[in-house]
């Protein structure tokens, strides 16, 4: 018997692909998880029944949702990932070695513990050897109320806006991010399918200027995720992603990333007339 897993990206559209086993189903106080081993796309994490993470595709959402942030803040010293129990965003972090600490803020401790346990590939940073690294199990918008002025970057790297991750695209939320920013800080946030979550997408940006006098999005192509096409957004108090993005200490990285680089970081802020007219002011 054939055994395969369907994620519907709208009433009448979805992906599919074939399992193996279930490596995984349980639930938390604040959702379901499941770890289901893909023969195309390795194991796969699946938070409320949709894909947060693939063994076989990771690598371009963690290099592009650390890697633009991280070459256009100077001096990155203390970053913030809220989410992201997967470890993937810290690992990528820590490959800066300007970066003095690193800190996870989860919710759901269950996801560290299973990502750690069925997720090696990218859970090695968060295993409690690090010396740079420190995890939270908290509630990320009482985390930051704790710790304002500290970082100089905050990565948001939230589910979609449902159950958990409701706050994590309000107003009240980016707020509280700012202040939690140091002077010239910057937040980068995972911001949807332009293909797909249009209005939320709508929403999200005109929350974020409200806030952040730079605002930007730019793409990265991931497979599993909804239509292929995802975004992010870049908000910053002081440096833009590519006025003030400095290209050549990208290049002389000493550390290989299979997606990011230097004229990717450029391209990906240059998208279609859809997107761009969806999030005009």
């Amino acid at each position: 018997m054939e055994l395969w897993y369907t994620e519907k990206h709208s009433d009448n559209v979805g992906i599919t692909l074939k399992i193996t086993q279930t490596l995984f189903s349980g639930r938390s106080d604040f959702q379901q998880l499941e770890i289901l081993d893909t023969l195309e796309y390795g194991r796969m994490m699946l938070l409320d029944g949709l894909v947060m993470v693939t063994e076989r595709d990771e690598f371009i959402y963690h290099d592009m949702i650390t890697h633009p942030a991280l070459f256009t803040h100077p001096a990155p010293r203390k970053v913030l990932v809220i989410g992201g129990g997967d470890g993937g965003s810290i690992r990528e972090i820590v490959r800066h070695p300007e970066v003095e600490l690193a800190v996870l803020c989860e919710i759901d401790g269950l996801v560290i513990e299973k990502s750690l346990e069925f997720l090696p590939s990218m859970s090695s940073a968060i295993n409690g050897e690090h010396p740079r690294v420190k995890l939270h199990v908290d509630d990320g918008l009482a985390y930051i109320r704790q710790h304002q002025g500290e970082f100089d970057v905050i990565l948001v790297d939230s589910t979609d806006p449902i159950g958990p991750a409701v706050g994590l695209f309000e107003e009240d939320f980016y707020r509280l991010v700012f202040s939690a920013l140091k002077e010239d800080g910057i937040m980068v946030a995972q911001s949807e399918s332009p293909f797909y979550h249009a209005e939320i997408q709508k929403n999200m940006f005109r929350n974020l200027r409200t806030v952040f006098p730079i605002v930007e999005m730019y793409q990265a192509f991931i497979p599993t995720y909804p239509s292929g096409f995802w975004s992010f957004a870049f908000a910053s108090k002081k440096y833009h992603p590519v006025r003030d993005f400095d290209a050549e200490r990208a290049a002389k990285r000493d550390f290989h990333t299979r997606y990011y680089n230097e004229n990717l970081h450029l391209g990906a802020f240059m998208l279609p007339t859809f997107a761009v007219e969806n999030i005009a002011e």
